[in-house]
């Protein structure tokens, strides 16, 4: 299993509608890709900012790509991202995760 994580920071006045859209678009089309083990938004206050992890786990390579493309390496934003985030970061970051043997 491989875990994408994405990381965006928000102003705080901006956090609760962009958590609404996050739950509520992006998870649902994390979760829509065939392959997806499972999407999670988590987000933590710093002052006057907000920063989201989205966490997505998927059965392979093969499957990431089917949400995030050829490149997987580059971050996938929505429409209206560029609205809400303080900076559009490039990349996301990939694990391979392992459960007990």
């Amino acid at each position: 299993m491989i875990a994408r994580i994405w990381h965006g920071v928000v102003p705080v006045e901006k956090a609760d509608a962009y958590l609404y859209l996050m739950r509520n678009i992006a998870l649902a089309d994390y979760k829509g890709i065939s392959g997806n083990r499972g999407a999670f938004a988590l987000h933590r206050i710093d002052g006057s900012v907000v920063h989201f992890i989205m966490l997505s786990l998927w059965e392979s390579a093969n499957a990431v790509k089917g949400f995030a493309g050829e490149d997987v390496e580059v971050a996938k934003y929505y429409d209206f991202d560029r609205y809400f985030l303080i900076e559009i970061e490039p990349h996301v970051d990939h694990y391979r995760v392992y459960e007990a043997s």
